[in-house]
């Protein structure tokens, strides 16, 4: 449990969660925190809440006593985006203030009713809209919408130029003690850039193109920190944690790096065989190659390194006419995320019967994923030379559709 300032009169009430499934699905190695934000002029807004992941609210009531505040002394409650994670202390919260003014979207208001009841002392705004609290100090809102529910909406403090923007710009990640991007070592930088898109494929990724939309609407908005619902306040750089959000919306449909991620599952051994011969052959050129196993790679950390790869090559064996199942399932779920126009190969072993490769291509029509496939390996058994000469051959197809060549080719 944090309370950490962020400049004159705004504060950050943050808590960390660990060992925990986020959303109930993804694995954060790394912790994330969940971040409140008090805004003080001569009324005083709480912009979303901090709880723990079950909701229980004493965090941010902890919080607010060690600041000599109650309950009593907020005026109003911004709402960003109304995920539990962000709301789910509200109905405790009504029961101690009733006459709580609440400040959020029209979907958002359907959404309140929904969890928790009629709520009374709502005011909806729109884009543009914006709330005096007095002391010079004005807050306006944006709409964006989808990003990733469809309630969202950003809060900007016109006087600090400081963007309230729960999911957008979010990440996980958690260093005790280290609140901004200018506490950051370059190393831990880079854990943040990690997270960052681990967090975006993970949550955002679906609704890229609205996310595209949300940051051409903040684009000429002066932005000097970026105070997010997940992470760090970005404080020191604040167009580092755009731009990349830039990049990782781009990168749905065309990572632009030298990246290649290596999927697969093996029964007993063959399809694995195989595996390490593409491993093998890949050190032959200047690309990043991450190697994944399912099902026991989770699929957070799979979805993070397929939203950075523009090259994915597929191993796994048939089962029972089709797919090796926890393959099958993986690659639903990239469809889902809408990861689209990857350079893939695809291999595997069958026995008595083949049928992977059929339902990969029911996979790939029916979630429009729109990959671009080289011919594929299929082998009865174990792999042949002949079947290894082909992986080369689609790896160098592959190579040479993202520009990268052999080096181990002397002229």
């Amino acid at each position: 449990m944090n309370i950490t300032t962020i400049s004159d009169d705004i504060f950050k009430l943050s808590v960390s969660l660990e060992n925990v499934l986020f959303e109930g699905i993804w694995e954060i190695p790394r912790g994330v925190s969940v971040n409140s934000y008090i805004v003080k002029g001569e009324k005083i807004a709480l912009v979303d809440g901090v709880c723990g992941w079950d909701g229980v609210p004493e965090h941010l009531f902890e919080m607010l006593d060690q600041m000599n505040m109650k309950i009593d002394d907020v005026d109003y409650l911004i709402i960003n985006h109304m995920e539990p994670d962000h709301s789910g202390w509200l109905e405790d919260l009504r029961s101690i203030k009733a006459n709580l003014n609440i400040i959020c979207t029209k979907p958002a208001e359907q959404l309140l009713e929904a969890f928790y009841g009629r709520v009374d002392n709502i005011r909806v705004v729109k884009d543009g809209d914006t709330l005096d609290l007095g002391n010079g100090r004005i807050l306006t809102f944006a709409t964006v919408p989808n990003v990733h529910w469809p309630d969202a909406m950003v809060t900007y403090d016109t006087m600090t130029k400081t963007l309230f923007s729960c999911d957008v710009f979010g990440t996980y990640g958690y260093i005790e003690g280290k609140h901004f991007d200018e506490d950051l070592t370059e190393e831990e930088l880079v854990i943040f850039e990690e997270e960052g898109v681990r967090y975006y494929s993970n949550i955002v990724a679906t609704f890229s193109d609205f996310t595209k939309k949300a940051l051409d609407k903040l684009k000429d908005i002066e932005i000097k920190v970026v105070a997010p619902g997940h992470g760090l306040v970005w404080r020191k750089n604040p167009s580092k944690i755009i731009d990349d959000y830039k990049r990782y919306a781009a990168y749905q449909k065309d990572p632009d790096l030298h990246e290649v991620t290596v999927l697969y599952g093996s029964m007993y051994g063959m399809t694995e065989k195989a595996v390490q011969h593409i491993i093998e052959s890949l050190k032959n050129y200047d690309v990043k190659v991450n190697v994944h196993r399912v099902p026991e790679t989770s699929w957070g950390t799979i979805l993070a390194s397929v939203w950075n790869s523009p090259v994915v090559i597929l191993a796994m064996p048939t089962y029972e006419y089709k797919m090796f199942p926890p393959m099958a399932a993986i690659l639903e779920e990239l469809g889902n995320k809408k990861v689209h126009n990857r350079k893939a190969l695809r291999i595997g072993s069958y026995g008595w019967s083949g049928g992977a490769q059929k339902e990969l291509d029911e996979i790939m029509k029916h979630k429009g994923m729109k990959w671009t496939f080289v011919e594929p390996v299929e082998f009865k058994g174990a792999a042949a030379q002949s079947d290894y000469q082909k992986m080369d051959e689609g790896i160098i197809e592959l190579m040479e559709m993202i520009g990268v060549s052999d080096t181990a080719v002397t002229v």
